[in-house]
């Protein structure tokens, strides 16, 4: 078995007219994990399938469009006829309980223990089934992690939201995919140490030898043919943009 990656939303900064915040569902064989659950994505989720059997959520970070619509699903969890039968380890940045919990204020005295099991990232590998997750610290405007998800053989990279870095192309040597962010145009005056352009995905994908790029986290007023198309310039893999519903074998 391979790992397969269904991109469930990859709009960048909030939900654009044709796809949710940023999701991205991973599974192999029997196990499935949900990178990101931004705003407007458990809808997506559902459609694409069975939110009741997710066996762990890994958050980038906590900016809303990474993470808010993990409050949707506590509601969908913890208000169905029935309620759950366990609890879904939540795995994030340091202080990811307590921002949770203030995001989605549900007045419940235990805010969202009763239905996800929070932790944060270290240094040691996180297991779920057959699959392992190690995460590193990006550059960003607050704590971001990229993550790396093995199994088989076979490696998939997120990198979360991140200015350019070298951290990011070491991070992920040797990948079969990359999922990288490319909310910039190259030749803008983008801000610092915030995201990338295309062609700095694409930089750091050849310079990590990857497989595959995966381009996402398109911000709804940029062309994405034109992020394409900065990525094409810089590197002659194969670069593929994200869109809902794309399904991918790692």
């Amino acid at each position: 078995m391979v790992l397969e990656l269904t991109i469930i939303g990859c709009s960048g900064s909030f939900p654009g007219p044709d796809s949710a915040a940023s999701c991205y569902l991973v599974e192999h064989d029997n196990t499935k994990i949900v990178l990101d659950m931004g705003n407007g994505s458990l809808g997506a989720l559902q459609r694409l399938t069975d939110i009741y059997d997710l066996d762990a959520v890994v958050l980038s970070h906590t900016h809303l469009d990474h993470c808010a619509d993990l409050c949707a699903y506590f509601v969908a969890r913890s208000f169905r006829p029935g309620g759950s039968d366990s609890t879904v380890p939540v795995y994030g940045t340091p202080g990811v309980t307590d921002r949770m919990n203030q995001i989605f204020d549900g007045g419940r005295g235990r805010g969202m223990a009763a239905e996800f099991e929070f932790h944060e990232f270290g240094d040691r590998p996180i297991e779920i089934g057959p699959v392992r997750i190690t995460s590193r610290r990006m550059r960003h405007v607050i704590e971001s992690h990229a993550v790396r998800l093995e199994a088989d053989d076979t490696a998939l990279v997120y990198s979360g939201d991140t200015g350019p870095c070298p951290e990011l192309a070491s991070f992920a040597v040797g990948s079969d995919l990359a999922l990288f962010e490319a909310s910039f145009l190259d030749g803008d005056d983008n801000p610092p140490n915030l995201h990338l352009t295309g062609g700095e995905a694409a930089e750091a994908a050849a310079r990590a030898d990857v497989g595959r790029l995966v381009l996402t986290h398109l911000v709804p007023w940029h062309d994405p043919a034109r992020v394409l198309a900065d990525a094409q310039a810089g590197w002659s893999g194969e670069n593929v943009l994200a869109r809902t519903g794309l399904k991918l074998r790692v």
